[in-house]
């Protein structure tokens, strides 16, 4: 039984360990600098699809064009952009999982001590 407590444990102490901000956003980043390149890359080897303008992308990302140049431009700006977003997702998830856990462990701590004066 004190086994399958410790590990209950552990995973919960894994579950709500913080997301490291920096490796989050590298990742996210590296992530979408990829998807970005591939989307270009396979846009510029078929002919264009009518009715799917990645020309747009140009009005976001400042020297951005449908062009092998312009795919490492764009995929830089998506580096760039998914790694804010990363960053900001770990951070949000961090601040948000410690707020819960001090609210949960105030409420715990004040229902423990609630009739400490009755026992005096």
């Amino acid at each position: 039984m004190n086994e399958r407590r410790a590990t209950a444990r552990e995973q919960l102490t894994t579950a709500f360990l913080p997301l490291h901000k920096l490796a989050m956003g590298v990742a996210v980043g590296t992530a979408a600098a990829l998807a970005m390149f591939l989307v270009t890359a396979v846009y510029i080897l078929r002919n264009p699809q009518p009715g799917f303008e990645l020309s747009l992308l140009r009005y976001f990302f400042t020297g951005y064009e449908v062009t092998w140049p312009g795919a490492f431009i764009g995929a830089a700006w998506a580096w760039f952009c998914g790694f804010v977003l990363g960053w900001f997702l770990a951070f949000s998830r961090n601040f948000f999982v410690a707020m819960m856990t001090f609210v949960i462990r105030t409420r715990a701590e004040l229902a423990q001590t609630r009739d400490f004066l009755d026992h005096i």
